[in-house]
């Protein structure tokens, strides 16, 4: 009995669970009480699904990503290692190991000099802009103000034609009305013909070089005159970087650079080594650098004060480091790196 249910299991790893009993109770033409003894046996002695199998009605989630590694269509994804994550010492412009470390006040941490020469570039940049916006400004002054000329002086030709085409006649009572009727007509149909042609002759066309109708060039809008943090986007100063302390770790190894050493720096307060797996913050008044544990445990729980000078620190005195991310799905980082590619639409 338990050889023929193995067979068919066997057999049933391409089919679905309820065409495998089927063929046991076709087989061994069991009894309805003994059915149920039957399905938890298969429960127990069933396979997975295989990964290549195409004969379930189901578009698996394997056969799916194949068949996009294959032909190049829909979105590809995948977990960043650890080699792609930087360090929570790291300069997030360089990517480096800072020597002269700054932070700002939401955690970003910078070098120094790359932060400055940011700086710089964006205020160039900035004045850039602005000479543009104002040279644009001046041009659309000016042509402002010559349209209004413009409109001046056609106003001031039409009241001179307008007052030349007064002439003094003298009124005949006994004039046929049949003839005023004519030159009435007469003169509509010469405005009409002149309007058409007048109209004909402002039309753009192509094949014309001065009727050509011409392309203007986008507006330049008013530039913002503030620096704004590459990381979080939010109004940056120079005087808003606060310069990072870190302790370095307590090792007699003096002849490893400290790049090439895997643990550098320790918490100033309660020497515990830190890394990217281990939140930490930056205290303002002395830019030392210590885990939010001490944080957590030692500083809150001392009435706000300074671990090492006594001072009173405020909630904006600490801030809260920002890591790269670690390996684990529950840090404050996505790693999920994406690919988008076009997508094959079946019609």
């Amino acid at each position: 009995m338990q050889v023929g249910i193995i067979y068919v299991c066997r057999t049933a790893e391409y089919s679905r669970f309820h065409r495998a009993l089927e063929d046991v109770e076709a087989k061994f033409r069991c009894a309805p009480q003994r059915k149920t003894q039957i399905c938890a046996a298969l429960k127990h002695i069933m396979t997975r699904h295989g990964k290549n199998a195409t004969a379930s009605s189901v578009y698996s989630y394997h056969e799916r990503k194949k068949d996009t590694q294959q032909s190049n269509y829909g979105t590809r994804s995948s977990r960043m290692g650890k080699d792609s994550v930087k360090d929570f010492d790291a300069c997030c412009l360089t990517l480096q190991l800072c020597r002269n470390p700054v932070v700002t006040p939401q955690g970003y941490l910078y070098e120094k000099e790359a932060i400055l020469e940011y700086i710089v570039h964006q205020k160039r940049l900035i004045a850039k802009q602005m000479k543009e916006y104002e040279k644009q400004k001046h041009k659309e002054e000016k042509e402002l103000k010559e349209l209004a000329e413009a409109e001046n002086r056609s106003k001031v030709e039409s009241f001179m034609k307008s007052e030349k085409s007064i002439v003094s006649k003298s009124l005949d009572s006994f004039e046929k009305k049949t003839v005023d009727t004519k030159n009435r007509a007469k003169d509509a149909a010469t405005s009409s013909s002149t309007s058409d042609d007048s109209k004909e002759k402002n039309l753009p066309s192509f094949w014309i070089p001065s009727l050509t109708p011409q392309a203007n060039k986008d507006k330049v809008a008013k530039p913002d005159s503030k620096v704004y943090c590459p990381m979080s986007k939010k109004p940056l100063k120079l005087k808003d970087l606060i310069p990072v302390k870190f302790t370095p770790i307590a090792d007699r190894d003096k002849k490893t650079s400290v790049i090439a050493k895997k643990d550098r720096w320790m918490c100033a307060v309660t020497h515990d080594t830190l890394g990217n797996f281990i939140p930490c913050a930056v205290l303002r008044p002395t830019g030392d650098v210590v885990t939010m544990e001490c944080v957590e445990k030692i500083i809150r729980k001392n009435n706000m004060q300074h671990p090492i000078n006594g001072q009173l620190l405020k909630e904006k005195d600490i801030i809260p480091l920002d890591r790269g991310g670690t390996g684990f799905a529950s840090t404050n980082k996505d790693l999920d790196a994406k690919k988008y590619t076009p997508v094959m639409m079946v019609a």
